[in-house]
């Protein structure tokens, strides 16, 4: 069995601490099992170890999200997503993907949201799912959530109940986020929660595009990938396939996508530098350094970051998606493969100039690639730990308290065997990620080209 994990969503459930590199499956705010703070990608990327399926599974994101995953779980298999397209194009790309690198049409796949808390039992149900595909000869199998309340969060699978002695049932219909009244009666007759969890041949898939007209060869897929549809695969597939079977889970299941949900996780009411006083119920997440004090307080959810400051009823914060639609900035907190960074202050002087003031800090073997910029120059003050610097073809060791001046058009790297932190100035015209060319992305490449002395 191949799994695809999806990995999607924009960051504005979870604003400020989330932006668009930094999803809500990107927040280390859960704890982990050494105590350690981890993110829901980390958390289910190590349940799926504990079950035997980490071995063929993909991690299907956009490129923006790419660093971020290396940086949490590390080199995985990565399926690039050109742009966001809902998840029917994702699937569908992830497909092609798969046969591409040798799948056969009859193997079995199992496509899996990233950020739902989960019990470790849920993906033992997953691993059970192709059996179950294979008994009941299903076009698709689905794994359902055993409801705990009848609610209109949630969109409904209504099943059959005949007793097939089985641990699946045939799948009736679907019903999307009824009324409550409407979900009791569901739950009356056994209907389950719909988690987003699909597993299908692959044949199945390639099968549907070809009758469609679309491409099965995947770089010819991923060519046309802007033509597709913005829909779900729900929408596109499921309720458009007759021959579908489901399973129960009947253990813990969490969309944590607003601050009121992902506080009953956090096991601690506060994160970061402060204090709370007198308050009940109230969860705090400070990033930044300087004290926050939050006092009477309840049922209050208090985010402090470099991208901006909430303060919120922890009910009315499920609604502030709609309140920062408007914002757009430039993501003021990144993680990357290398380490991460952080926005200090951005200025616009009266000429036009940009300044863009970060401060950065390499992971111990980090390594920022050879690169150049076309209308930015840099300055870089170590402010500690030791590294290597390529400028031009020349290899400089450099420590705290050393200054670099690098030019527009001027080659450069950095890597660090401990950890090293330092202060970049960036100034020019207009400062953008795009502006940016690289040349080599390892640490041996860069040493031969600086022993061969070629600028």
């Amino acid at each position: 069995m191949r799994i695809i994990l999806l990995s999607g969503g924009s960051g504005k459930r979870l604003w400020p601490m989330s932006n668009d590199s930094r999803s809500k499956q990107f927040l280390r705010v859960l704890r982990g099992p050494d105590g350690e703070r981890v993110s829901m990608v980390q958390r289910v990327w190590a349940q799926l170890g504990k079950v035997g399926l980490q071995e063929h599974a993909y991690i299907c994101a956009s490129r923006a999200q790419h660093d971020m995953i290396d940086a949490q779980v590390g080199d995985v298999p990565f399926i690039e997503e050109p742009m966001r397209r809902d998840t029917f194009p994702a699937i569908a790309l992830a497909s092609t993907y798969l046969r591409s690198v040798g799948a056969s049409n009859d193997e079995v796949v199992a496509v899996i949201p990233v950020d739902h808390y989960v019990e470790d039992v849920y993906f033992e149900r997953i691993a059970q799912l192709e059996a179950v595909l294979r008994d009941s000869d299903a076009d698709l199998a689905l794994l359902g959530v055993t409801p705990t309340e009848p609610t209109s969060k949630f969109g409904y699978i209504r099943v059959i109940a005949e007793d097939t002695g089985h641990n699946w049932r045939r799948v009736q219909s679907f019903v999307e986020k009824p009324p409550e009244e409407t979900a009791k009666a569901l739950i009356t007759e056994g209907a389950l929660w719909n988690c987003g969890v699909f597993c299908f041949r692959l044949g199945f898939i390639t099968g549907l595009l070809e009758s469609r007209g679309l491409p099965s060869d995947y770089p010819e897929f991923r060519d046309r990938f802007s033509e597709l549809p913005k829909r779900s695969f729900d929408y596109e597939v499921v309720e458009q396939t007759h021959s579908i079977v489901a399973c129960a889970y009947e253990g813990t299941w969490k969309d944590l996508g607003t601050w009121g949900s992902l506080s009953e996780e956090m096991d601690s009411p506060f994160i970061g530098m402060g204090d709370a006083v007198s308050c009940d119920g109230t969860h705090v997440v400070n990033e930044l350094g300087v004290p926050v004090v939050t006092m009477g307080l309840q049922n209050a959810i208090v985010v402090t970051t470099p991208d901006g400051i909430l303060v919120a009823d922890k009910q009315e914060s499920a609604h502030l998606k709609d309140v920062i639609s408007n914002y757009d900035e430039r993501p003021m907190y990144e993680e990357r493969k290398w380490g991460s960074h952080r926005v200090l202050d951005l200025q616009k002087l009266d000429d036009g100039t940009e300044v863009l003031t970060k401060s950065i800090e390499l992971r111990p073997g980090g390594l920022i690639s050879y690169q150049k910029h076309l209308r930015r120059s840099e300055v870089w003050t170590i402010i500690d730990g030791f590294g290597e610097l390529a400028l031009d073809s020349r290899i400089i060791s450099v420590s705290a308290g050393d200054v670099i001046r690098i030019y527009p058009e001027q080659w450069h790297a950095i890597r660090t065997a401990n950890g090293l932190k330092f202060i970049e100035v960036q100034r020019g015209p207009v400062l953008v990620e795009e502006d940016i060319i690289r040349r080599y992305l390892t640490w041996d490449e860069i040493l031969q080209h600086c022993e061969m002395g070629i600028r």
